[in-house]
C-alpha cells in the first residue's frame, strides 16, 4: 500500500473503530502527523484516561503503553510495535529496589515514569521529567530512592535539600551527550541558548541554559521569538518545534539524537493494529492496581 493510501486507511480506520491515535514527542514526523495527541510523557498520560475513546493506539515505547492500560484498563490499548522497550527501564530489577527498601525503610521510592508496571507497583510515587521537581517536594520524607535514572535524580538533586539513594540507570541516547560536544557549541555559537533533557549527565547539564522536559522545550520555544536554540534531547522533538514555533532557529548538538525504539513505529504497523485490533498491551490486575496507586498519587499533584 502506498503512504497516502496507509494514512487514508488509518483515518478510516480510526473513525470506525472510535480509535484515538498518541504520539511521543520522539516519534517519526509522519506518525506525529496522523496522531489526534502529541505530547510528552505525563500529557500523553492524562490524556490516556480522559478521552472518551475505547480504543488508544499508542505510538510510543511499551512502559507507555502499560501506563495508559494502567489508567484506563477498561479500553484497549494497542502498541504498534511491540519490541519498542527502553533500555533505561529495563535497567531496574524489582529484587534490587526491594534490597534498596530494606536498606533504607525511612526512603520514599520516587520512580521515573520510564519504567516497567513491576517497578511502578513496589513504588511509592511517580514523576515525570517535566513534574519531578514538584513531586520530590510533595514527599514527606528526607530520604529517596529515585529510579530509574540516576541521571534525572542527580540533576534535581542539585536543588532539592533531601538524601537520595540511586541504582545504575539511563537512557543511553541522553548519556551519549558528552561535555566536549557541548563546549564545542558554546564556542561556536555563543549567543545560542542550548536547551537540555535532564536526562543528560549531571556534568554536561551543568553547561545548559535550561533543563527541560520535551513538552517544556516545546512550551519555551513557543514563547519566544527570534532565538537560537539548540536542542539536546531526541530528534523526534524537532519536528514540532519547527511546525509549533518556526519563529526561532533550531540546531541539534552536531548529530542527531536518535532513539531506535522511537522509531519502530511506522504507518504500516499502525495500519495493522487498527485493522486487526492486535498487539494489546494488558497487565495483571494484582501488578496494574498497585502501579496505580503510584501513578494516581503523581496525577494528584
Amino acid at each position: 500500500m502506498e503512504k497516502q493510501e496507509l494514512i487514508q486507511e488509518i483515518i478510516r480506520l480510526k473513525k470506525e473503530k472510535n480509535a484515538v491515535i498518541l504520539a511521543h514527542n520522539y516519534q517519526t514526523p509522519e506518525i506525529q502527523e496522523i496522531a489526534d495527541f502529541v505530547g510528552d510523557s505525563l500529557e500523553l498520560a492524562k490524556i490516556s484516561h480522559t478521552i472518551p475513546n475505547q480504543t488508544i493506539v499508542f505510538c510510543g515505547v511499551f512502559f507507555m503503553a502499560e501506563t495508559a492500560h494502567i489508567l484506563a484498563p477498561e479500553k484497549k490499548v494497542l502498541l504498534p510495535s511491540l519490541d519498542a522497550g527502553c533500555p533505561m527501564a529495563d535497567m531496574a530489577d524489582p529484587h534490587e529496589i526491594l534490597e534498596l527498601k530494606k536498606e533504607h525503610p525511612d526512603a520514599a521510592v520516587v520512580t521515573y515514569v520510564n519504567s516497567t508496571a513491576e517497578i511502578k507497583a513496589i513504588s511509592d510515587i511517580c514523576c515525570t521529567s517535566s513534574n519531578a521537581f514538584q513531586v520530590l517536594n510533595s514527599v514527606k520524607e528526607k530520604k529517596i530512592i529515585f529510579i530509574p535514572d540516576r541521571n534525572l535524580g542527580r540533576n534535581l538533586a542539585r536543588f532539592i535539600s533531601k538524601e537520595f539513594f540511586y541504582i545504575v540507570g539511563y537512557c543511553p541516547v541522553h548519556e551519549a551527550v558528552k561535555k566536549e560536544e557541548i563546549l564545542k557549541l558554546k564556542e561556536i555559537m555563543p549567543d545560542a541558548e542550548i536547551l537540555m533533557h535532564p536526562e543528560v549527565n549531571p556534568e554536561v547539564a551543568v553547561f545548559a541554559d535550561k533543563l527541560l522536559s520535551t513538552g517544556n522545550i516545546l512550551k519555551y520555544a513557543m514563547n519566544v521569538s527570534n532565538k537560537n536554540l539548540i536542542i539536546a534531547t531526541e530528534a523526534g522533538l524537532l519536528y514540532q518545534l519547527h511546525k509549533k514555533a518556526p519563529q526561532n532557529r533550531y540546531f541539534n548538538i552536531g548529530r542527531d539524537m536518535i532513539c531506535p525504539n522511537m522509531k519502530k513505529t511506522n504507518l504500516q504497523n499502525v495500519y495493522e493494529v487498527l485493522k486487526n485490533e492486535s498487539n494489546q498491551v494488558v497487565l495483571d490486575p494484582e501488578i496494574r492496581e498497585k502501579a496505580k496507586k503510584s501513578i494516581v498519587r503523581m496525577l494528584e499533584i
